[in-house]
């Protein structure tokens, strides 16, 4: 068994089908073919079922997989381990990031990053907070940018606090707010709103906001970015609330400040675990200067 040979099944189980999985580790297909079947003999069991139409995991790929992941992820950690002890910054950074982050500007920080270590390979996933600290947590991920209620702490990750703002209302350019400085919950009782999924993080800020006030509003959008949040608004369909640092960016929706507003604390966290070399170096560059201290 080796490592080529763990590339080769990675590649056939993320495409179902071994010409794509060919074309993807640049050989032949019967190369890859051949080397998938010499393992499946080592192995004693086969990995894939075929047939004319579709190829998927057998139970025994499936059980594989995992392991096998693992194995290359750890030859990817000690080349850049090795690396890193010569001077070079190398191997793959996973960054996950809410769509609303503000703390940062990330687009210029990965730039820098990337002219800076050109032989790291940068990847970013956009999510909600709770998927990315999951992510985090299960090694899918290096680092993530959350936004959470202020009573909320991340778990079973390392962190730090970036920065705490507070939410805004965002209504159409003519609706009977749009003229005014400020507002409270109270007065936004009988809108129709745009908003997170029910039991996101980011819904979480604004419901128990609304709660503590007493209020009962009518969520009639649910969506996951911001600024489809804002197109549903800007077609008069209802109000909403996002971070008032990130509206800036919508110029054109007026941003009432709320009396009694919803707070949100975005954090930085990353793996309990010693960072990869790629995933210190950003870490100080972002002023987490000891990555491995103590966290949340």
């Amino acid at each position: 068994m080796d490592l080529q040979q763990m590339r080769y099944v990675l590649a056939v189980a993320e495409t179902n089908n071994f010409t794509r999985a060919a074309e993807r580790c640049r050989v032949v297909q019967s190369a890859l073919s051949h080397q998938i079947a010499r393992l499946e003999r080592e192995l004693g069991a086969k990995l894939f079922e075929r047939t004319s139409r579709r190829v998927r995991l057998t139970p025994a790929g499936e059980a594989f997989l995992p392991a096998a992941r693992q194995a290359l992820d750890a030859a990817e950690r000690a080349r850049a381990e090795v690396a890193a002890a010569a001077g070079e910054i190398r191997g793959t950074l996973a960054i996950g990031a809410i769509p609303t982050v503000t703390a940062v500007d990330l687009p210029t920080e990965l730039r820098r990053f990337h002219l800076r270590h050109p032989r790291v390979r940068i990847t970013l996933r956009s999510g909600a907070s709770e998927l990315l600290a999951e992510r985090v947590r299960d090694g899918d991920l290096d680092l993530a940018f959350l936004g959470l209620p202020p009573d909320v702490r991340p778990k079973g990750v390392r962190g730090r606090e970036l920065t705490r703002g507070e939410l805004v209302v965002l209504v159409p350019p003519d609706h009977p707010l749009a003229g005014e400085a400020e507002t409270d919950l109270p007065r936004l009782a009988d809108e129709p709103f745009v908003d997170f999924a029910s039991g996101s993080a980011a819904r979480a800020q604004s419901d128990q906001a609304f709660e503590a006030a007493g209020v009962r509003r009518d969520v009639a959008f649910e969506i996951t970015t911001p600024h489809f949040m804002a197109a549903l608004i800007r077609q008069g369909l209802g109000i909403g609330m996002l971070p008032a640092a990130f509206v800036s960016d919508l110029p054109d929706l007026p941003a009432v400040r709320l009396r009694d507003a919803p707070a949100r604390v975005e954090h930085l966290v990353w793996s309990r675990f010693r960072p990869s070399p790629a995933a210190a170096a950003f870490l100080a560059d972002l002023g987490a200067a000891r990555p491995d201290a103590a966290g949340a």
